[in-house]
């Protein structure tokens, strides 16, 4: 055994509360260098009457590691543990000392959990678990009401800039919740809605009012209550690291200086306010003169924004928020955050935007879940652009399991494009057949899937603008076949909760240099197995499937049994198929 790759500790996502009854310990190890993992726990006043040796199983795993995980329910709710750790006949005992030969027979050489607190335990919403998400970028998608219109709106349909306007708005969300209930969504995610100078409303003017050109507060009340009658939860876009140029208090900064009773709601290095190279002399968003950064240690600013946060959770009904530019936002404001929108309704979602590994926000006191663009990114670099093998992929995937707790898993928001990247049909450059191999996998994957507004019907666009094109009404111009593909993933999705959060992952194949990849998901009624042929190449895919028999879920692929116990499964050039069989 490599010892020293051996790694476990007490907190994060090592030994973490899953309920208010259960402990999930992990240990890393090196890739295949374990045969056998236990966890010796027990009550530290009561050790020998409490101790048990618990068996961990291996989790995931990514190029160097395997990580084993196993769940423990201390009867005093206290825990002291040790791992036992076995290569065939080898074995070796790990304590949070070191590691000994010998069984340790004193508790307080062990590692600890020192109690498991109901209160502390992170729960996000398990509404999530079973969400199935279609992002809006309101502005684009219908315009249910002309007399709303910008001055100077554009015909819909047009080419789409950074600055024009077409007239969408949320009465033509309303008018199309049919559309949206028969593809079979029950979660919408809008970019911002609240007043603001651009199309795309991340420059905020007033916090507490709906963009005129968007509605009013009856209209996303009746919005929020339409959706709910039909299932749909609604989750709206925050954007508190930086305020629009002609937000009220960032106004006053210009007009009054060093004087304004707001200076300290920004970060101003010097006054008067300038731009000076490109660069402003006050900090923004990137380096964008127009969406001043908010300086949220600010006691007033922080008072304001807690109270917008809260206002549309209880006063609208809406159902969490997502956080703009989340990780440039100070921690101690999101913990006060999450406080506030958890009292105001315990089931909110608070969905962060973190692009990169966000463990340190998923710990149960900031936020629920991060936009998961390393899902994001793993699965374009495999399916689409065909510049990682499938054990690269596989390896990709373990080791974004590894980093959270299994419960921050459960509710990631995971996709394939938004508002800020191209569209997927884009980046598969036309081929539908990749396209859809992306979306089997992100629909048969652990946590919530977004479809980006008209994927479904077969929309493309580069990056931002062209990514926010107008929706496309005319049926006649829209993809349907494309539409009934997306339908029956979103139908066989929710018919099989082996596919959601119940369901456990495990690769039975993907090897070096290969274009097939094999998932499994099981959970205690069923097994279900995802085949994909990234390839040009038919492939035949052979599996030990056991004795049981084999319903064909989605897809149209010839299979045969080569024989007693082995399941043969052909794919054509970008094939895929979906087979399950029940747990007896």
């Amino acid at each position: 055994m490599l010892l020293e790759a051996i790694y476990h500790q007490p907190k994060r996502n090592w030994a973490y509360t899953y309920d208010k009854d259960t402990v999930r310990l992990r240990l890393r190890a090196k890739k295949n260098d374990l045969t056998e993992v236990h966890a010796l726990t027990g009550d530290k006043y009561a050790w020998e009457r409490t101790k048990e040796l618990i068996p961990l199983t291996k989790y995931t795993s990514d190029s160097m590691f395997d990580y084993y995980e196993g769940e423990v329910k201390p009867p005093y709710h206290r825990l002291k543990y040790s791992f036992l750790l076995k290569n065939g006949s080898e074995q070796i005992w790990m304590t949070e000392t070191d590691f000994q030969a010998n069984e340790p027979d004193d508790p307080g050489h062990m590692f600890q959990f020192p109690y498991l607190h109901p209160g502390a335990v992170f729960t996000p919403p398990a509404w999530v678990k079973d969400a199935i998400f279609y992002q809006i970028f309101p502005e684009r998608f219908a315009n249910g009401n002309r007399d709303l219109d910008p001055e100077h709106v554009e015909p819909w349909g047009g080419e789409p800039t950074p600055f024009n306007f077409f007239g969408g708005d949320l009465q033509g969300v309303i008018d199309h919740l049919d559309y949206l209930e028969e593809l079979g969504i029950n979660a919408i995610y809008f970019t911002p809605i609240f007043e603001a100078k651009t199309n795309h409303k991340y420059d905020t003017e007033d916090y507490l009012r709906v963009d005129r050109h968007f509605g009013d507060a009856d209209t996303i009340k009746r919005l929020v209550e339409l959706c709910h009658t039909r299932g749909i939860r609604v989750l709206l876009d925050a954007v508190f690291n930086h305020s629009g140029k002609t937000f009220a208090p960032f106004v006053d900064v210009q007009k009054n200086g060093e004087k304004s009773k707001y200076k300290d709601w920004f970060h101003v290095h010097e006054f008067p306010l300038d731009v000076k190279d490109g660069i402003p002399t006050y900090e923004t968003f990137g380096f964008e003169a127009h969406m001043p950064k908010l300086n949220t240690e600010n006691p007033e600013v922080k008072a304001y924004l807690l109270e917008v946060a809260e206002y549309w959770i209880k006063e609208v009904g809406t159902d969490g928020w997502r956080l703009d530019v989340a990780d440039e936002v100070d921690n101690a404001f999101w913990r006060d955050f999450r406080k506030v929108v958890k009292a105001a309704n315990p089931d909110a979602y608070i969905l962060g935007e973190v692009w990169n590994e966000s463990s340190s926000w998923l710990q149960g006191d900031q936020f629920d879940a991060s936009m998961n663009y390393p899902f994001t990114e793993a699965v374009n670099r495999f399916f689409v652009k065909n510049v990682m093998h499938a054990e690269q992929f596989a390896n990709s995937i373990g080791r974004q399991l590894s980093r959270y707790p299994l419960q921050a898993s459960e509710v990631a928001f995971n996709l394939l494009d938004s508002h800020d990247t191209p569209r997927l049909l884009t980046l598969c450059e036309g081929d539908q057949r990749k396209m859809k191999l992306a979306a089997l996998f992100q629909f048969s994957y652990m946590g919530a899937p977004c479809i980006y507004y008209g994927d479904e019907i077969g929309m493309d666009g580069d990056h931002d603008p062209g990514c926010r094109k107008c929706m496309e009404w005319d049926e006649a111009k829209q993809d349907r076949e494309l539409f009934t593909f997306y339908q029956k993933l979103i139908a066989l999705r929710h018919a099989h909760p082996a596919l959601r959060a119940k369901g456990s992952i495990r690769f039975l194949q993907a090897r070096e240099g290969g274009s097939q990849l094999v998932m499994e998901r099981q959970d205690n009624e069923e097994r279900i197995l995802i085949l994909f042929n990234r390839s040009e190449e038919t492939a035949i895919i052979e599996l030990e499937a056991g004795t049981g028999d084999w319903t064909e879920l989605f897809g149209e692929n010839y299979r045969t049994a080569k024989e007693e116990g082995i399941l043969a499964v052909e794919l054509p050039a970008y094939g895929y198929a979906v087979l399950s069989t029940d747990i007896v």
